[in-house]
């Protein structure tokens, strides 16, 4: 086992999973959206921490907390996010901050590493106001109309007021500066089963999948629930609820191994038990890491809403809301992650896409990135009872720090 990896302090680790847990405790659980009072004090509260690693702190006008080393020699980024969503589960984020903020401070101060890890934990990858805000912005792939345009989808406040309130406005974002790093880390919980139920304790990530959404919407025409004949209707909301089992028909020989779709939401207006409903709306989302597939899907979605619309009663419509390419893991950083957990996971690993959305996969578009998962208890997440074994948190951790030394040492 290599020597230069005795310092990793599996007490530290939890111990700073459960201070970040403590903020915005919720049951099992937190809760902290983005630009609430636990988000903001979990990011001063890493900030906090930056300088013992021999960091740097900011945290930049987005929301973002960056810590930066004047140490020379090769830079590896590493990170995830610090906000939850609304009252969810305490790792999914938290994990891979503390993962690199315990490499910062075991390589950081190792005269045999040459280089450093740096830290960042990127605002908002969980969504309130938008989808990978914060790691957008750092990739410059985030304009001030975006910021302007970005709505809590909760209450409605604009980023900008958001920004106001928490006393952010004004600052600069930072932005990447091509070639100092080498590269970026992220470590997950897996939010599956698979590690889980087949005993492993590392997932080595190869792709993050794309994810596309929809608004299909339905117009009918809206009339009295007593007094109109059942032939004579045209009930958007009928027609919407035949649609999804249309789909589920039809999408199975058309989907790839891992083709997953959901329909999130279900609007009928006006909504009243005694009106037909006239208008029906269905937030529609298809996630898979071949582009090939999703078009096929896509192009079904169209000709099914042609079909229903041919019939005469109601129409349909189909609206492509966010396209989502599916993001390659770099060769070398799984490879390393792999040759990690030869030495600290007895090489209980596998290789194995990401069927969720990660900062990574921002990242991925300016340098070489990589993911390692560790299991999670019956594979829940997004839920208060959200949890991993703390045996496989520290782990997760020695694997992470010997990947960051293996990356800087190439």
């Amino acid at each position: 086992m290599p020597q230069t990896l005795s310092r990793v302090d599996g007490d530290r680790v939890l111990a700073d999973l459960h201070a970040l847990r403590a903020i915005g405790a919720y049951k099992t659980g937190v809760h902290k959206p983005t630009f609430s009072e636990p988000h903001m004090r979990s990011l001063r509260w890493l900030a906090d921490q930056l300088p013992d690693a021999g960091l740097d702190a900011t945290i930049d006008g987005i929301g973002n907390v960056l810590g930066s080393s004047s140490r020379p020699g090769p830079k590896l980024l590493a990170g995830s996010h610090l906000e939850s969503q609304n009252y969810a589960g305490w790792l999914d984020g938290p994990l891979g901050v503390i993962y690199a903020l315990e490499a910062a401070r075991v390589i950081n101060c190792d005269p045999d590493v040459h280089g450093a890890v740096e830290v960042a934990a990127w605002c908002d990858e969980e969504g309130h106001f938008g989808h990978f805000l914060g790691s957008r912005s750092w990739v410059g792939a985030l304009t001030e109309a975006d910021i302007d345009a970005a709505r809590d989808r909760s209450s409605g406040r604009t980023m900008r007021e958001a920004l106001r309130d928490v006393g952010l406005a004004g600052r600069p974002r930072l932005t990447v500066e091509r070639g100092r790093h080498i590269g970026y880390l992220e470590a997950h919980i897996e939010q599956g089963d698979r590690l889980e139920r087949s005993a492993l304790a590392i997932g080595v990530v190869t792709s993050i999948v794309g994810i596309w959404q929809y608004r299909i919407s339905f117009t009918g025409e809206q009339n009295h629930a007593g007094t109109t004949r059942m032939a004579i209707r045209k009930d958007a909301g009928l027609a919407l609820a035949r649609f999804c089992v249309a789909i589920d028909d039809r999408f199975p020989a058309l989907c790839g191994p891992r083709t997953v779709w959901t329909t999130g939401r279900i609007t009928l207006d006006p909504g009243a038990p005694s009106i037909i409903p006239g208008l029906a709306e269905m937030l529609f989302q298809i996630r898979d890491d071949d582009p090939a597939v999703i078009e096929g899907l896509e192009q079904t979605l169209r000709t099914m809403a042609a079909e229903v619309t041919a019939q005469g009663r109601c129409s349909v419509t189909v609206e492509r809301l966010r396209t989502g390419t599916p993001a390659g893991m770099n060769a070398g950083f799984q490879d390393a992650i792999e040759a990690a957990s030869v030495a600290f996971a007895g090489g209980r690993s596998m290789r194995m896409p990401s069927a969720a959305g990660h900062d990574a996969q921002i990242l991925s578009t300016v340098m070489p990135a990589g993911m390692l998962f560790v299991p999670s208890i019956g594979g829940i997440s997004h839920h208060v009872l959200e949890n991993t074994c703390d045996a496989d948190i520290v782990t997760g951790a020695q694997v992470f720090v010997e990947t960051c030394r293996r990356l800087l040492e190439e």
